[in-house]
């Protein structure tokens, strides 16, 4: 859940092509929203798509390093291994 202050409205400019614009306007129309519903559930849409992606990569890398361990192509590492190496590169 949000808390009240992330829930708060801030204003935000932006340019969009001007067949976008039209073609929002349009939907709005038919469906009795605004451009903001419209953009705000657009952009809630892209980062739970992008969130997605990133955890299928993950969950995909990690599936073929277990592949590679099972074919011994992948030294497995101890636990303290596994922890060292997150800490010094929290990235990967």
């Amino acid at each position: 859940m949000h808390s009240l202050k992330q829930l708060e409205k801030q204003q935000v400019g932006l340019r969009l092509p001007a067949y976008l614009v039209e073609e929002m306007d349009e939907f709005t129309k038919q469906f009795a929203l605004n451009r903001t519903d419209i953009i705000t559930e657009a952009i809630k849409s892209y980062l739970v798509a992008q969130k997605e992606k990133m955890f299928y990569e993950g969950f995909d890398s990690a599936c073929k390093e277990v592949v590679q361990m099972q074919k011994g192509e992948l030294k497995e590492g101890t636990l303290g291994e596994l922890i060292d190496e997150l800490n010094h590169n929290p990235n990967a």
